[in-house]
């Protein structure tokens, strides 16, 4: 009879619950805090121990499976509205199928003597190495096909930037630009290039003495490297004018030459 280890069939569940969540992150935009995705991380692999029960009817096992992708959804991500969860669940599942399908057909064809399955859960006593492997290239395709596709279809978009910033609201037209992957190394936050004449005119002198509330973030030009101040506004909405949607992003400002408009990266829309 095969041993089965609750603390290595634990520890492995957790692991890909983990990625399982960044992969359905990758794919559908949704913020995804670290604690959150532990947190629901370890709840799913609860789950797991249905693999060393008593073999349940398909139909148990399904409504099982159903209502944990659901709650560890709910727990990583928040309840944001049915659609948004429909949303995220959908592509939780999609990310266990692909990885369930890879899995099953490694038990099919070869038959291993690492590989157990039960209740449609697996465990698997082998190198930790090639689990790492394989689920961070896993969430890298992910990441990149989402990437590149989400960018692809927001990028032709026409758009406008509503920047609150103090006693001001500038409005300008949006340019979503790919190629701006310029963000604040001390917040985290994307930046979005603005003219410095609707904020701060005299450029060169901020650059020198900078106001409160303005640092300085490393950026390339064509000429070389090269420093833009950027700040924090109150609040800035991008809105799409094709679809009437409106977007509350968490940025930073950057003073630079735009040619009067707000160029931003269009991943910002997914966040």
């Amino acid at each position: 009879m095969e041993t089965v280890y609750v603390d290595v069939l634990l520890v492995l569940n957790i692991y890909v619950n983990y990625f399982l969540l960044k992969i359905t992150a990758a794919l559908t935009g949704a913020p995804l805090k670290i604690r959150r995705c532990i947190a629901a991380s370890v709840y799913g692999s609860l789950f797991s121990l249905l693999s060393i029960a008593p073999e349940l009817n398909f139909a148990v096992v399904t409504i099982i499976k159903s209502l944990a992708a659901i709650t560890i959804v709910m727990l990583a991500f928040g309840v944001h509205g049915k659609i948004r969860l429909f949303k995220d669940t959908a592509a939780f599942f999609v990310s266990n199928f692909i990885l369930a399908g890879t899995v099953y057909a490694i038990y099919s064809w070869a038959s291993p003597d690492f590989l157990h399955i039960g209740n449609y859960y697996f465990y698997a006593d082998f190198s930790l190495i090639i689990l790492i492997i394989s689920t961070a290239a896993l969430y890298f395709i992910a990441s990149m096909i989402k990437r590149f596709s989400a960018a692809e279809q927001l990028v032709s978009g026409n758009y406008h930037v509503s920047i609150r910033h103090k006693d001001k609201v500038i409005v300008l037209e949006g340019l979503a630009d790919t190629g701006n992957k310029l963000f604040d190394h001390f917040s985290g936050r994307p930046v979005i290039v603005c003219d410095s004449e609707f904020f701060y005119p005299d450029l060169e002198k901020a650059a020198r003495t900078l106001p409160r509330g303005f640092r300085l973030v490393p950026c390339g030009t064509v000429s070389g490297s090269s420093v833009m101040p950027v700040f924090r506004p109150d609040e800035v909405i991008i809105s799409n004018n094709d679809s009437g949607e409106k977007k509350p992003v968490n940025v930073m400002i950057g003073l630079g030459q735009s040619g009067r408009k707000a160029i931003f990266d269009p991943i910002i829309l997914k966040r």
